[in-house]
């Protein structure tokens, strides 16, 4: 979740056949999305090495997550949290609390607030700027600020 964003069930959810390492994507499909939109998640090159060991491991399982029941469903909400718990943050840290810092953190260093919210898969909420606005913005754009440094795609 810190290397992604996204939402608790998007990633408990999270199936193989949306994942393409060697593209560095997650193509999470709309029915699986709050807003129903489909959405891409671009990986660091962090995430794709956690993701290629977790592979190795998964038992050729279509889920990463895979509840322990064997039920062929994914692991609850509450594992997350739960898992939070165990490594000392209970009462200081959700999965969604991610988010929210990702967010503080990436206005804080400059990038485009239009980006970080695309990521964050937040819906327009101006319709008309909605209907016209279908930017995904994968490629590097960048920071808005007064560093001439310029950031990778978040």
């Amino acid at each position: 979740m810190v290397l992604t964003f996204v939402r608790t069930g998007e990633l408990s959810g999270a199936c193989w056949s949306e994942f393409d390492l060697g593209a560095k994507q997650w193509r999470i499909p709309a029915d699986r999305m709050k807003m129903k939109t489909p959405h891409i998640v671009p990986l660091s090159k962090q995430a794709v090495a956690l993701l290629t060991q977790l592979e190795k491991v998964s038992g050729g399982r279509p889920l990463l997550f895979p509840s322990e029941r064997g039920n062929g469903q994914s692991m609850s909400n509450n594992t997350i949290l739960y898992a939070l718990y165990r490594m000392g943050y209970h009462s200081r840290m959700t999965g969604h609390g991610f988010r929210g810092m990702a967010s503080t953190i990436l206005h804080e260093q400059g990038y485009a607030h239009d980006h970080i919210e695309l990521q964050l898969a937040h819906t327009e909420r101006n319709a008309v700027s909605a209907a016209y606005n279908h930017a995904l913005y994968l490629a590097p754009h960048p920071i808005r600020n007064s560093s001439s440094q310029s950031r990778q795609p978040i």
